[in-house]
């Protein structure tokens, strides 16, 4: 993970946690040829990594990713970066460190990531919506950000919604059971808690902290001043659930780097199921076009650290 915020504490003692390769800001005090030694050793350690960063970080961030990559020559890193706002990519996280300790190949649990995030319905209850960018926003809607004391729903994920809080009607939510995690800057709770959750009839309430890039993401502040924003995001929690969704997938074969997939893509060299195949080595070895592959791939262990 990018941030310390969006490694959620593990629902119990099986579920592994995640590294954390600090990023943006605070790279300035992780200077480049550490984050290579430390990711070299989550490789060495676990086989493979899948990294997962939000789509509202810097450029340089996800620079910073591709250059650890590059660097260490290898196609063992899974660089991710799932449509979902802060609180939903870390529920996302939660659940493939779940699925690590299960018998899935490094392959499938990567591409896993973007037919989970479809069941994750995640959105924010702010005070404004004039700088969100994230949903469609009306121009009605943006006038009455203006007015004082107003509050608006707005889910990202799986499809945009945007409703103004005036009374007890909620977004439409999941039609499975799943639990509902929340975190919030300068906002009340008490909407998510009182009617948000009932509404939605999830199976408990999980406080987190909210995630640095969420201000930036939801446009309501910055990190130290998030302003008016309660993220929240609703997930299955099951792991023999999210096991049998992701094994009644078709698995396929990347005809690029080889690992098995599900879905149309795989998650580690991003090539589309039906790509063609890399060229043949030239004399010299290795085709220049290929992708950089390190020393022979490990057996996935029963701990891939997302």
């Amino acid at each position: 993970m990018t941030d310390p915020d969006l490694v959620l504490t593990s629902p119990d003692r099986h579920t592994p946690t995640a590294a954390v390769l600090p990023v943006g800001e605070a790279q300035d005090a992780y200077p480049l040829d550490r984050a290579i030694t430390d990711v070299h050793a989550l490789i060495e350690q676990h086989g493979y990594v899948i990294a997962l960063c939000p789509q509202s970080v810097p450029d340089a961030t996800v620079h910073r990713l591709h250059s650890v990559r590059s660097m260490l020559e290898t196609d063992r890193i899974a660089i991710l970066r799932p449509e979902l706002p802060p609180l939903g990519l870390a529920v996302l996280a939660l659940q493939l460190r779940q699925l690590s300790i299960c018998d899935f190949s490094p392959g499938v649990l990567a591409s896993a990531a973007r037919l989970l995030a479809h069941y994750i319905h995640a959105g924010a209850l702010v005070g404004s919506v004039a700088k969100l960018d994230r949903v469609p926003v009306s121009l009605k809607a943006h006038a009455k950000s203006w007015s004082p004391g107003a509050q608006f729903a707005v889910v990202s994920s799986p499809q945009p919604q945007l409703l103004r809080v005036t009374g007890t009607e909620t977004p439409a939510g999941p039609s499975f059971g799943t639990r509902l995690f929340y975190a919030a800057g300068q906002q009340s709770t008490a909407w998510i808690t009182d009617t948000l959750a009932p509404a939605w009839r999830v199976q408990g309430a999980t406080e987190a902290a909210l995630p640095a890039e969420s201000p930036r993401w939801w446009a309501t502040g910055k990190a130290g001043n998030p302003g008016r924003i309660v993220e929240f995001a609703a997930a299955i929690p099951d792991i023999s659930v999210l096991y049998q969704l992701v094994s009644s997938v078709r698995r396929e074969e990347c005809r690029w780097c080889g690992l098995e997939l599900i879905g149309d893509r795989c998650g580690f060299c991003s090539a589309p199921l039906c790509a063609d195949p890399p060229p043949e080595p030239t004399a010299g070895g290795r085709s220049a076009l290929a992708p950089a592959v390190g020393a022979g791939r490990a057996a996935l262990p029963r701990a891939t650290r997302p």
